[in-house]
């Protein structure tokens, strides 16, 4: 059987709130030798996307402290769209993480080429947000990335997993939120378009974007286009998955006292 490995999400982590707390507060079970990486925001970039932009989730002390545990750094980089003149603006990132072992999460295919182009220690990961769903997609992304992401939903396709040669090379979610299920999926798009302000200098603009999203945006999209219960984590039996050859596995923090949209 091959060695279990997690990757930690980092989401919702304070800007002041050292790594190894809330590795301990929020994952008490995974021992800190099991946790392959952590993702989450480093520095401000117009190149994220997924959640918006509000603090660094991983400051330089949280990174000297997973260095020394041997754990490496995931960098969402999985904006849907970017140039390469936007890409040459963020290489000042990519420069300074660019080490054997930390990865770059990415959605958009070019962005994927310049930087394994430029940065040959970085390990691409497709994202979740690429939203592969076939074995033909999954192949595809695997000739381009390192890793792949498979969306929460086909952990229930038990069928496909079977069919899928290089599981080393996948990642599965351990458990799951409102990606799951969700009905509307127009916030990963949005998010990539609105990520744009968020390194604006003129600060007003961006504490109204961070309004409109936390506020208007989630409840127009949870509520007025096809409304669901919302519900909390759901985990996933790892022991199916293990049995069947994957090692790989992405875990999300619970949120005290919030609920998924799924």
């Amino acid at each position: 059987m091959n060695k279990i490995v997690y990757t930690i999400s980092a989401r919702g982590k304070r800007a002041n709130q050292p790594i190894e707390k809330f590795l301990k507060d929020f994952f008490p079970n995974i021992p800190l030798q099991k946790i392959d990486s952590v993702f989450g925001f480093v520095e401000a970039s117009s190149l994220h996307s997924g959640r918006p932009f509000t603090v660094r989730q991983i400051s330089d002390k949280d990174y000297e402290f997973l260095k020394k545990n041997n754990i490496s750094i995931r960098i969402p980089f999985t904006n849907h769209f970017a140039t390469e003149q936007e890409y040459q603006k963020n290489r000042i990132i990519l420069d300074k993480y660019h080490n054997r072992g930390n990865s770059i999460i990415v959605t958009n295919d070019n962005l994927a080429r310049w930087i394994k182009r430029d940065y040959p220690l970085y390990q691409l990961e497709a994202s979740l947000l690429k939203e592969v769903q076939t074995i033909e997609e999954i192949n595809h992304a695997l000739s381009i990335y390192d890793t792949v992401v498979l969306p929460m939903n086909l952990n229930s396709n038990h069928e496909l997993l079977k069919s899928i040669e290089q599981k080393n090379r996948i990642t599965l979610f351990g458990n799951a939120g409102c990606s799951l299920s969700c009905p509307n999926r127009i916030c990963y798009e949005y998010i990539s378009r609105r990520n744009k302000v968020l390194t604006t200098t003129n600060i007003l603009s961006r504490y109204f974007y961070l309004w409109y999203y936390f506020i208007l945006h989630r409840k127009w999209c949870i509520n007025k286009i096809k409304p669901r219960k919302l519900h909390g984590l759901t985990d996933f039996d790892l022991d199916v998955f293990t049995e069947m050859g994957f090692s790989r596995f992405k875990m999300l923090r619970e949120h005290t006292g919030r609920k998924s949209g799924y």
